[in-house]
């Protein structure tokens, strides 16, 4: 069987080291499954996230030759095999150990967006009537995984480590999830605005590139973010009737 090199991240917050472990490799086989055997067979130790291995649990992200991606969704057969495949752990994430990551702050960010707030039931049976083709705009957004990758390609948490200023393109596409709900009522536009600094987003689609759901979310959840914070904030006519209702 064939043999393949691979560069994995080993070490912990204090620091780390890439080590090479060469491995056979087989037909069929992804990034997880070669990690794996490594972990069997050379390293007993190496500590890697995993769970459903199908694409779908979100827990196998990683950095694979610098992008990042989900191992189980990582096919060797799309990977140059004749130079070694460097494994890495998320960089916008503190390091916890090996290719583990400490993702917690994810979840603190998720607790401040404000909940689904629905309108008052609008049929005698206490129920509502809506357009199919508003609830279906908002089921892409649904789709979502909670891998991160998005959060971890982003230059504003990755580069420049905004993270007490910047929600990330995961937690935009929850909030317009909440936004374009046709039975929504809460406003987060002024929460976009201020802490979780939409206007960080310079629109690079990098985030869209990187997510395994295929999820449009810089053109049909960021977008149209920006574009309801603007006209609300600083359309020049909203603004002044808003001066002269005050007045």
């Amino acid at each position: 069987m064939p043999k393949a090199t691979f560069r994995i991240w080993r070490g912990d917050a204090s620091g780390g080291k890439l080590h090479d472990y060469v491995t056979e490799v087989s037909e069929g086989m992804v990034v997880l499954d070669a990690v794996h055997q490594i972990q069997a067979e050379q390293a007993n130790d190496l500590a890697v996230r995993w769970n459903c291995k199908a694409g779908k649990c979100g827990s196998c992200s990683a950095e694979i030759n610098g992008m990042p991606r989900l191992m189980c969704m990582t096919r060797l057969s799309d990977l140059p095999l004749e130079e070694p495949v460097t494994i890495e752990p998320m960089r916008s994430f503190p390091s916890l150990r090996d290719l583990v990551t400490d993702v917690s702050w994810n979840f603190g960010v998720k607790k401040t967006i404000r909940p689904f707030g629905p309108r008052p039931a609008d049929a005698p049976d206490g129920t509502w009537r809506i357009a199919e083709g508003d609830v279906d705009r908002v089921q892409e957004f649904r789709k979502c995984i909670e891998c991160f990758l998005c959060q971890d390609v982003c230059h504003v948490l990755r580069e420049h480590h905004l993270h007490e200023e910047f929600a990330g393109p995961r937690f935009f596409v929850y909030t317009a999830a909440l936004e374009m709900h046709p039975l929504d009522t809460e406003n987060r536009l002024g929460d976009l605005r201020g802490p979780q600094g939409i206007g960080y987003c310079n629109i690079t689609k990098c985030c869209t590139k990187v997510c395994p759901e295929s999820i449009t979310i810089t053109d049909n959840a960021i977008i149209p973010l920006k574009e309801r914070v603007v006209d609300e904030f600083y359309d020049p006519i909203r603004r002044l009737l808003r001066g002269l209702r005050s007045g």
